[in-house]
């Protein structure tokens, strides 16, 4: 892996954080953004985007601007290279018979379930020209990738949200309660269909090794590796994620060799003791928000308390210049130690990259 010569020694860190036994210094994603490209060249894009549906479809040149990239950054402390060519946050919709609305933030899927859940069994269709399509994609950027990068596991996502993104939010609250039994039937459905595409793509992509890389929060692992989660949880009770939502992350994490749940906001706060109830779950991400401080900031330090209490890693990201990020590690560090902590910092110019490399020698102590 020419960008990333010792990841090997990254691997064995992934897998360290993974079961919370690193030593040394917390596990650290940092890219370093070049002044100057590696090659002397500058980045002439070579994909051609002129539809937004290129965006997402023209992987053969999204691989392309991926190599041109490389020239332009260095994978520093656990950073590794790896390409995300997801269809949205969500693509098993589209397996399931959601059409795409494609836009250049993100993708949406269009409401199939326009009455009742009844008429509407969830069913492995090898067939569907979506999952035939990615599958493709992920399949020939593998190929393409020739052991240089990884090809991240995409975002298909799991549980209530599909139901969500199929049905409409509205009306999937209102499902909770009218018919309960039916929306159990369909998360045990979609609890096994999970796996059904999430094998099929980690059988491409995994390494030599059985690692694999999952697209979001940029997650290297032994085995089957997946972030979980249910943003549809900001409308539930406690009760009703404990009922309708723990069951499937309890079944997905089990069959996961390393899964990390995503946090999604405030309102999403009250499940962490159901969620610290999971046994197989190894590690937790929070999203604060928009305008809400980022993960560093002490006012989010008890949510962080209690994953460590029930022995799960953590995963935070911290934003500012070098000396501002250093300084959030430090204090991380201070209160949690390194052995089940990952600091992400995003792209760092030069100066400031080097800066902070000195820090993670240090173990930021």
């Amino acid at each position: 892996m020419k960008a990333k010569p010792d990841i090997k020694e990254t691997k064995q860190r992934f897998e360290a954080w993974w079961n919370g036994n690193l030593n040394e210094a917390p596990l650290l994603t940092l890219i370093e953004i070049l002044d100057e490209p590696k090659s002397g060249s500058k980045f002439e894009p070579a994909g051609e985007y002129p539809e937004i549906t290129d965006l997402y479809l023209n992987y053969k040149g999204r691989i392309a601007d991926f190599r041109n990239r490389l020239n332009f950054v260095n994978y520093l402390a656990d950073s590794y290279p790896s390409l995300s060519l997801d269809l949205g946050p969500g693509s098993m919709a589209l397996y399931l018979g959601s059409d795409p609305i494609f836009s250049r933030e993100t993708v949406w899927y269009s409401d199939v379930v326009k009455n009742t859940w009844k008429d509407y069994p969830l069913k492995f269709d090898p067939e569907n020209k979506w999952w035939k399509l990615h599958l493709e994609m992920i399949r020939n950027a593998h190929v393409a990738a020739g052991g240089e990068f990884y090809v991240n596991i995409p975002d298909i996502i799991e549980n209530m949200d599909i139901l969500a993104a199929m049905r409409g939010p509205q009306a999937s609250c209102f499902d909770l309660v009218d018919e309960p039994e039916i929306i159990h039937e369909r998360l045990n459905e979609l609890d096994e269909l999970y796996f059904k595409y999430y094998d099929a793509m980690y059988d491409i992509v995994k390494d030599d090794e059985n690692f694999s890389s999952f697209t979001a929060f940029h997650v290297l692992g032994p085995g089957k590796t997946g972030k979980v989660q249910c943003d549809f949880a900001a409308m539930l009770s406690p009760e009703m994620f404990k009922e309708f939502i723990v069951p499937s992350l309890n079944y997905q994490c089990s069959r996961l060799n390393q899964s990390i749940f995503h946090l999604d906001g405030p309102d999403c706060i009250r499940h962490i003791p159901a969620l610290m109830s999971v046994e197989s779950l190894k590690a937790l991400q929070w999203t604060p928000g928009e305008g809400k401080p980022d993960g560093g900031d002490e006012r989010w330090f008890p949510i962080y308390d209690k994953v460590r209490e029930a022995g799960k890693s953590l995963w935070i990201h911290v934003d500012g210049d070098a000396d501002e990020m250093i300084g959030k590690a430090r204090k991380l560090v201070k209160r949690y130690g390194i052995n089940a902590l990952y600091v992400l910092m995003a792209g760092v110019r030069s100066d400031g990259a080097q800066k902070v490399l000195k820090e993670y020698a240090k173990g930021f102590k």
